[in-house]
């Protein structure tokens, strides 16, 4: 049965719920957001909004962290020199985001630290404000990776700053 449910909400939410929720306004804040942290830190911040599974990986139990994981290694986010790609992964259907950190900034970012980020988001989300809490989600994740991987001036922009819409 919670397969059937969980099936039925991918089934309905469309790329069109996916724009509406993050218009090119709202893309357009995350890219300067993004690009602007990248100034305060060595870290690389890629983020991968996704609306919906498809119907067999939903039917086969994938989860938003196993799909992150997935998209983490398609879009070569591990690909830095520093190791220090950071993927943010938002799965509109499963009101889910998922972080997933390469091995030189996960050594040094705590698990609660990476579900704080996450929670800014969804407490947003859930009430609408996709915009604004995605914005300071960014922020909070710039001042954490400031905070414990800073920017020794030898930084150069490894992965692109726009967000990818699937």
């Amino acid at each position: 049965m919670k397969t059937f449910s969980r099936l039925i909400k991918h089934l309905c939410t469309t790329t069109a719920d996916g724009r509406r929720a993050f218009p090119e306004e709202t893309l357009k804040a995350i890219e300067e957001t993004i690009a602007a942290g990248e100034k305060c830190h060595r870290a690389e911040v890629r983020m991968v909004i996704e609306p919906s599974l498809s119907s067999q990986a939903v039917l086969n139990g994938m989860s938003p962290r196993e799909r992150a994981r997935e998209l983490f290694s398609h879009y070569r986010v591990w690909d830095t020199e520093e190791n220090c790609g950071v993927l943010v992964y938002i799965n509109l259907a499963d009101h889910q985001v998922e972080i997933v950190a390469d091995r030189g900034v996960g050594r040094v970012v705590a698990a609660k630290e990476w579900h704080g980020v996450c929670r800014t988001m969804t407490e947003g989300f859930a009430n609408g404000s996709y915009h604004d809490s995605i914005v300071a989600a960014l922020e909070q994740l710039n001042r954490l990776l400031a905070n414990h991987y800073p920017d020794d001036g030898s930084t150069r922009n490894q992965l692109p700053d726009r967000p990818v819409m699937l």
